[in-house]
């Protein structure tokens, strides 16, 4: 869900101002690292899992995602700059 509303944030600020492309996904990014922080800490606080073990799967697939996100971003970037 917040990849979506990431997307989406950033295609509509990219169509209003194409300069602030790069800012608006930084930003939106920092909000998503943080909220999935949040997240984690909640779960922490209420279900008392094994945090290592939990901490390092949690964060292992969000920055694989964040790599597939930047990586995408990359490639989005480089298409533009050839046409």
């Amino acid at each position: 869900m917040l990849t979506f509303i990431t997307v989406f944030l950033v295609n509509f600020v990219g169509k209003i101002n194409y300069s602030l492309y790069t800012q608006t996904f930084l930003a939106a990014t920092t909000v998503k690292i943080l909220a999935a922080m949040f997240f984690a800490l909640f779960f922490l606080m209420k279900v008392k899992p094994d945090n290592g073990i939990f901490l390092a799967n949690f964060f292992y697939v969000y920055f694989l995602n964040i790599a597939f996100e930047i990586y995408g971003l990359l490639c989005t970037l480089r298409n533009q700059k050839l046409k």
